[in-house]
């Protein structure tokens, strides 16, 4: 893959520069009596999002990746799960969810197509019936809203 011999900071600052010329480009086309301005769509429709998501970005489970909603499934299913690690406890070391004693979250592995490894996707699941999204191993979260 290309991406492997590009160092990671550039492809981060590239990204970057592509999102805000988008941002500006789609500000820019804006008309109506707005002037041009955008409403802020939430993830969730407002009131939707549960208690313990308040605060957090939200998407819901059907716009999710159908790699993560298969693996909901399985999840709601009691398994099996394709890794051994999948189920085991998330300690939320990093401190991007809400705090909760040891063993409240588990974690479960939603395939990467193309990835020789697990990938960095996770579902984190707590005791309450939470669920939340991540495509960057652990660096942020996305409560999932069913």
């Amino acid at each position: 893959m290309i991406y492997r011999s590009v160092p990671r900071a550039l492809l981060r600052a590239l990204g970057a520069v592509f999102l805000c010329a988008v941002f500006l480009a789609t500000a820019a086309c804006g008309s109506g009596a707005g002037g041009g301005r955008q409403a802020v769509v939430p993830s969730a429709p407002a009131g939707t999002a549960p208690d313990w998501a308040r605060g957090m970005v939200t998407v819901r489970a059907a716009d999710l990746p159908p790699q993560a909603r298969d693996t909901l499934a399985l999840i709601d299913r009691g398994g099996p799960y394709p890794y051994r690690q999948d189920g085991t406890v998330f300690g939320n070391f990093e401190k991007a969810l809400p705090r909760q004693k040891r063993g409240y979250y588990r974690e479960f592995t939603v395939p990467t197509p193309g990835s020789r490894d697990r990938g960095a996707r996770r579902i984190v699941t707590g005791e309450g019936g939470e669920s939340y999204y991540t495509d960057d191993h652990y660096k942020s979260f996305k409560a999932v809203v069913r």
